[in-house]
């Protein structure tokens, strides 16, 4: 009998990354659009996981954004994600889904973690300020993976991805990460043929990335991972995982090579006033490498492939 599963979050860039992944597995994929599942909402949230009863559910959803948007809006980031991730996962307890996978983020970790940041860097120190609810609200769908796990005997597990890219990516410079921010930024000046183009901060520190479709592959490993095997590569049942490409650049270097991809001619202004962050941030991606899983999208070939996503969308020849 093929597995039921629901991607939770399945128009989102991760989300929809998954679904591809598994279009070709033979299961029957659950989804539901916003307008018609509000994920906030406990009793729908647990209507919908009590009427479809998946085997496995991929936690996916959650509102996102760069620093201007978590400055912006930290009160709709930390809500609207406890209540997402609470929702998804008390209901899957409540109606029997042995197994589901939640998706963190990197900034989970202390801003002055030591580097690579190890899964044991978590909780020992202060977090970064600029997006500490987000931050808040993700360490707390990790601790409800392991609460229920140790509490009920679930099999509920945690990745932490690093930044990612990829289609349905989101292009808005109000909200955007870096990477699309940056492609919409490059394509625009190119377009407009102005002379330059301004970045935010000095260029120096280091990023690490990873494209979606990477995520997507490591996020479907790591689920169907037996336990037993898990088990031995982890300190616990209860760990959470990170998930990253185990290679940096520094912005000044990303926005050179972006400016490349884009084929912009002009020149690259750094604002220096505004906030870099911290220097450097990448994960020891060490323990995912034990179970088997490495990338397979380099940086460049991720970016060429992300422009020519963001052209399609706008229906702009390359």
């Amino acid at each position: 009998m093929a597995e039921k599963i629901y991607v939770a979050g399945h128009n989102g860039m991760v989300g929809s990354a998954i679904v591809r992944k598994l279009s070709g597995e033979g299961c029957i994929l659950l989804t539901r659009e916003r307008k018609e599942l509000d994920l906030t909402n406990q009793n729908q949230v647990n209507s919908f996981i009590n009427k479809e009863k998946p085997n496995q559910i991929y936690l996916a959803a959650a509102k996102v954004g760069g620093i201007n948007a978590n400055n912006i809006f930290p009160g709709d980031f930390i809500y609207q994600n406890l209540m997402i991730q609470s929702n998804i996962i008390h209901a899957a307890y409540k109606n029997g889904v042995k197994k589901l996978l939640f998706l963190g983020s990197s900034c989970i970790y202390p801003r002055f973690a030591e580097q690579p940041m190890k899964e044991t860097e978590l909780l020992k120190g202060r977090l970064e300020q600029t997006n500490e609810p987000y931050a808040i609200a993700k360490i707390a769908g990790i601790k409800l993976c392991e609460s229920y796990n140790r509490q009920y005997g679930m099999d509920y597990r945690s990745v932490m991805p690093t930044n990612l890219f990829g289609p349905n990516d989101n292009f808005n410079l109000n909200e955007s990460h870096v990477i699309p921010a940056l492609i919409r930024k490059f394509h625009e000046a190119k377009i407009a043929k102005s002379s330059s183009v301004e970045i935010w901060g000095s260029g120096k520190p280091f990023r690490e990335f990873l494209h979606v479709d990477d995520m997507a592959d490591a996020c479907i490993h790591v689920m169907n991972l037996n336990k037993e095997v898990l088990n031995q590569h982890t300190e616990q049942m209860l760990s959470h995982i990170n998930v990253g490409s185990g290679k940096d650049i520094s912005v000044k270097q990303l926005a050179e090579m972006i400016k490349r991809v884009t084929g912009y001619q002009g020149n690259i202004d750094y604002n220096d006033s505004m906030p870099d962050g911290p220097l450097k941030k990448l994960l020891d991606v060490s323990t995912i490498q034990s179970l088997g899983w490495l990338p397979s999208i380099s940086l460049e070939q991720g970016l060429k492939e992300t422009y020519e996503w963001f052209l399609s969308q706008n229906n702009i020849r390359i």
